[in-house]
């Protein structure tokens, strides 16, 4: 009979290396090895600090205050420059902290401007400006380029520009886009005019002209919102896709 190993007086259990310590047997740190970093990368967020930290929320609910008061200000004191800063705090989040916390700052703030000014500011706010700022954030996150960014960013703007024309029409009861399109129609008719030129543009034109005119104002915010972006969040150290050479050139420059 063979003898059980267990029951000698010399036998010696073996040690099982605590977890989280290095094993003294190659195979077990070949598995530690290859484990490991699946570890890290699930547990671990991008920053180094545990996502459950009160730095997230108390990040989140300061830049959602500051979207709220940037916009409560430009309201009662309208400075131009200042509507680019509307949608860089959520993006801001959504760059350090992911999507979770963005969709909270951009709720936090349309909540504190329904407190301060009414739901219907609120509403102006979340759409464009709250839904940009988290669509940029994602895109920028992803390391997408600007000539990706700036089509959707517009595209965003502009639907956001006509929810508003339609939301205060509604509230109103008055046609604003009659409004506009008797405005680009003076402007076209103005131009016409001035060149020279024998032609009366009709309703189609002046309401294709219309749609071009929100455009292109849309265009050139969403391209001055990734320049300022861009400059910011560099130096907060959240750095977005670097701007086509062109744009660097002319910065450089300046």
């Amino acid at each position: 009979m063979h003898e059980d190993p267990t029951n000698s007086k010399n036998y010696q259990p073996p040690v099982s290396s605590p977890i989280g310590q290095p094993s003294d047997n190659e195979d077990d740190r070949g598995w530690l090895d290859d484990l490991e970093p699946e570890i890290l990368d699930e547990q671990i967020p991008r920053q180094g600090v545990d996502p459950k930290n009160p730095i997230v929320l108390v990040e989140t609910a300061f830049l959602a205050s500051a979207a709220a008061l940037v916009w409560l200000v430009n309201f009662y004191f309208p400075i131009g420059p200042i509507m680019l800063l509307f949608p860089i705090p959520i993006a801001l989040i959504y760059l350090r902290w992911g999507n979770r916390p963005a969709g909270m700052t951009a709720l936090t703030a349309f909540l504190l401007i329904a407190v301060l000014m009414g739901p219907l500011r609120s509403l102006q706010y979340l759409m464009p400006y709250g839904v940009l700022g988290w669509t940029l954030g994602a895109l920028w996150q992803r390391r997408g380029r600007w000539r990706i960014t700036i089509p959707v960013g517009t595209a965003i703007t502009n639907f956001g520009t006509f929810f508003k024309i339609w939301l205060v029409s509604l509230l109103l009861g008055e046609d604003l886009w009659l409004y506009f399109t008797m405005q680009v129609m003076g402007l076209l008719e103005w131009g016409i005019d001035k060149l020279g030129l024998l032609w009366q543009p009709t309703i189609g034109a002046v309401q294709i002209a219309t749609v071009c005119f929100l455009l292109f104002k849309d265009l050139i915010y969403t391209t001055s919102v990734h320049i300022v972006a861009w400059y910011l969040c560099d130096r907060l150290g959240n750095s977005i896709p670097d701007p086509p050479k062109i744009v660097q050139a002319i910065f450089n420059d300046a």
